[in-house]
């Protein structure tokens, strides 16, 4: 058997047990329907559409409560935006969130940090808890703010088998930066 035919099988095998020890539970999430699961926010569609969407059905504002979803702008690197649920509040400049499709593609991360770094202290840009980093990731992001539920989503948050973080090797081992667009 020549190299090629070994790799190959070897690249077979091992695929083949991932997907066999993969949980069956195990779900990709986007953050827009994972926002949309744990807030009780019913807006549907990319991230970046959610504030002007909220306009009018659900109140806006820059103070952070639990179970709001902070709404980020679009950037380069987030050409959809992102959002994200509040789930704590730390302080007037720092909450945790809970959030889908951050640092590890179509995982859920809770209880993550997130810090205002605005000027203003008005959260219009943010620092953000990323996992690769073990830490806050280098960038900010500019937010329009808080979109607020009518209810406690803190209680409400589902649970799936991808909640746990895994380690980066595939994100550090690709050469990647401390920031992921999806």
């Amino acid at each position: 058997m020549n190299f090629r035919a070994f790799a190959a099988r070897f690249a077979l095998v091992v695929s083949c047990s991932l997907m066999a020890t993969t949980p069956a539970m195990a779900q990709f999430w986007q953050c827009a329907p994972y926002a949309r699961t744990i807030s009780g926010i019913s807006i549907h569609g990319n991230a970046n559409t959610w504030w002007s969407q909220a306009a009018g059905r659900y109140a806006r504002g820059h103070a952070p409560k639990v179970g709001a979803v902070l709404a980020f702008s679009s950037t380069g690197k987030m050409r959809l935006g992102h959002v994200a649920m509040v789930s704590e509040v730390v302080s007037d400049r720092e909450v945790l969130l809970t959030h889908a499709n951050w640092s590890r593609r179509g995982g859920i991360e809770r209880n993550v940090r997130a810090v205002d770094v605005s000027e203003a202290g008005d959260w219009s840009l943010v620092k953000v808890w990323y996992g690769p980093n073990g830490g806050l990731g280098t960038s900010s992001y500019p937010t329009k703010g808080f979109i607020y539920s009518d209810r406690d989503a803190s209680t409400d948050m589902i649970e799936t088998e991808t909640q746990e973080p895994i380690a980066p090797l595939t994100i550090a081992s690709l050469g990647g930066s401390d920031e992921i667009s999806f």
